[in-house]
């Protein structure tokens, strides 16, 4: 993090510097007052480092914003050591020495100008694999062509006022000559190749590859053919042509992609006319933190699935695409624009992905990728949050329906067995004992009830444990019930979705044994082993073709058993009882 904050001014530095060195090498050159078409020059080559600083600062990861940079420095501190060489005196070594270890960057920025960015245009990548090998050949000729300039021969300094105190004279500064002329020509020879890429390039490329890389080759044969016309006219004649040939080979490069981003938007720069006052607006593509802090307020009021739409059309805007699709995992698609014909680009997003349809112009490039998977981040987070919301709404339905079955699972049921015991009551006579039973039977069931309703468990439930509550519901039983349980479960608690999910299954099974069994004998069983807390009920009743009439009731228990990973089983046949065995995962 700390390393990203001190990036952060790199770029305006180092544009900085690149200018000052411009400037002040032409200041230097010509001396006050320094004229017109020197300040136009100047201007002219201001344009390569206002591009890096373009570049760089808004899209930091491209290579290429650094690249036109470090040529804007080369060319500046060139600029800057050639001023010092016309102006410092024979005394002044140091001065001298600074003067030509400056001046040499020009060898740095014709190789960087020549072959690296032409080659790396547009979006700061090699073209091919097999570029890899020619870019060391080309790095490898500009320094030997910078060494060759350092230690170079008076002869080559001729046209300053001293000479050069790195200088190697005799037989080894030929050699120094040699290698000055050996890695210029390997450069130019580089530079050729980069410029017959381009074309194939060029022959090759749809439309829009077309359209940009057709500015790159007349910038590149410009600069070529001005370094060619300073070899014939350098040595003095037609100032005219010479100053020509100068501009060309310093500004044509940044002419001809300064000419691509005003024309094409290269590199995520716009240009265009704002309302009817007729000034240019330079509008850059807005990052992803850009769009979305435009976009927090509204997403921020927004609904799940208005926040997914709005992100949609964000994405749509980013990358200026006809149409952009967010599909949710169950394919719900929520598309900005008019969605027409496949997908030209897909990209995962946490649990669905983004569609993008065609771009409104041109291919997409790497920087439209990276900013797509970027912007995949936000949209997956607002994926998993409509998705916990739609849980959350499925959570509040289920609740619902989980009261609901409790009370048909157990008040329900004890109605039932007091219906039952007072039908039995009736038919028996009754005597003070029974009523009595019978009415705190009644009371207890009216209190279970109210609490169901508010969504409780059964007080017993959640105060005893599953074996006390079992026992509690089966003691209002108008049958005999009896219930056995391992040793230890009374004093041990599960999780109140285990107890409760195994508690309504027994209570379900009773009011079935009751209802239709006519049973006279219920056995209860409680056992925790291996790892299972398991209930076994059986009764002695005429039994029944579970094939035939389904589980009676318990299918939406068996649903609750199962999301906690157990089971049900139901064993019946006429004239055979019925037993129902649940268990549920419950580690000791």
């Amino acid at each position: 993090m700390a390393s990203t904050a001190l990036l952060r001014p790199l770029p305006a530095v180092m544009a900085a510097v690149a200018v000052a060195g411009i400037v002040a090498g032409a200041v230097m050159e010509t001396g006050f007052p320094v004229p017109v078409s020197q300040w136009l020059f100047v201007l002219a080559c201001a344009t390569l480092p206002a591009l890096g600083l373009l570049v760089a600062l808004r899209r930091p990861d491209n290579v290429y914003g650094w690249l036109l940079l470090a040529t804007a420095d080369c060319l500046g501190l060139g600029a800057l050591g050639v001023g010092i060489l016309l102006r410092v005196s024979a005394d002044q070594q140091v001065m001298t020495v600074a003067g030509v270890l400056l001046a040499s960057l020009f060898v740095v920025f014709y190789g960087l100008s020549w072959v690296f960015v032409p080659l790396f245009f547009p979006d700061g990548r090699l073209p091919s694999r097999g570029w890899r090998v020619g870019a060391w050949i080309a790095a490898a000729a500009i320094a030997v062509h910078w060494t060759g300039i350092v230690l170079g021969h008076e002869e080559l300094y001729s046209i300053f006022p001293t000479r050069n105190p790195l200088g190697l004279a005799g037989e080894a500064g030929l050699y120094t000559l040699l290698m000055a002329a050996g890695g210029q020509a390997v450069v130019l020879l580089m530079a050729l190749a980069v410029l017959v890429s381009l074309i194939r390039r060029w022959l090759r490329g749809k439309p829009e590859e077309r359209r940009l890389l057709r500015w790159m080759i007349a910038g590149l044969v410009a600069t070529l053919g001005g370094f060619v016309l300073i070899g014939m006219f350098g040595g003095g004649g037609q100032e005219s042509v010479r100053s020509i040939s100068i501009l060309l080979v310093m500004a044509a490069m940044p002419a001809a992609i300064a000419a691509a981003v005003l024309r094409h938007n290269l590199l995520d720069v716009r240009v265009g006319i704002r309302g009817s006052r007729f000034f240019l607006m330079f509008d850059l593509r807005p990052t992803v933190g850009e769009l979305l802090t435009e976009l927090g307020p509204e997403l921020e009021e927004a609904g799940p699935a208005e926040q997914l739409g709005r992100l949609a059309q964000a994405v749509r805007a980013g990358l200026e695409i006809r149409w952009a699709a967010v599909v949710l995992p169950d394919g719900t698609r929520l598309v900005a624009g008019e969605e027409s014909g496949e997908a030209v680009l897909t990209v995962p997003a946490g649990l669905g992905h983004i569609a993008c349809g065609p771009k409104t112009a041109g291919w997409f490039t790497a920087e439209d990728r990276r900013q797509l998977a970027a912007l995949a981040v936000p949209v997956g987070l607002a994926i998993q949050s409509a998705a916990l919301a739609a849980r959350l709404v499925d959570a509040g339905e289920a609740e619902r329906r989980r009261i609901e079955r409790n009370i048909h699972d157990g008040a329900q049921q004890q109605l039932v067995a007091l219906i039952a015991g007072l039908e039995l009551a009736r038919a028996t006579g009754s005597t003070p004992e029974t009523l009595a039973l019978l009415r705190e039977q009644a009371r207890q069931t009216l209190a279970d009830l109210r609490e169901l309703a508010a969504g409780i468990h059964p007080s017993v439930l959640s105060q005893g444990g599953l074996a006390e509550a079992i026992e509690e519901r089966c003691s209002r039983l108008p049958v005999t019930t009896t219930v056995t349980a391992d040793p230890g479960l009374r004093a041990r608690r599960f999780p109140d979705q285990v107890e409760g999910a195994l508690y309504f299954t027994v209570s379900e099974a009773l009011a079935n044994a009751l209802k239709h069994a006519s049973a006279s004998r219920i056995e209860v069983r409680l056992t925790h082993a291996a790892g299972r807390l398991q209930t076994t009920v059986t009764d002695d009743g005429k039994g029944f073709d579970p094939a035939a009439t389904g589980r009676r009731g318990l299918g939406p228990l068996a649903d609750r058993l199962s999301a906690l990973g157990g089971g049900l089983d139901l064993s019946s046949a006429p004239g055979e009882g019925t037993r129902v065995r649940a268990w549920v995962p419950a580690p000791g």
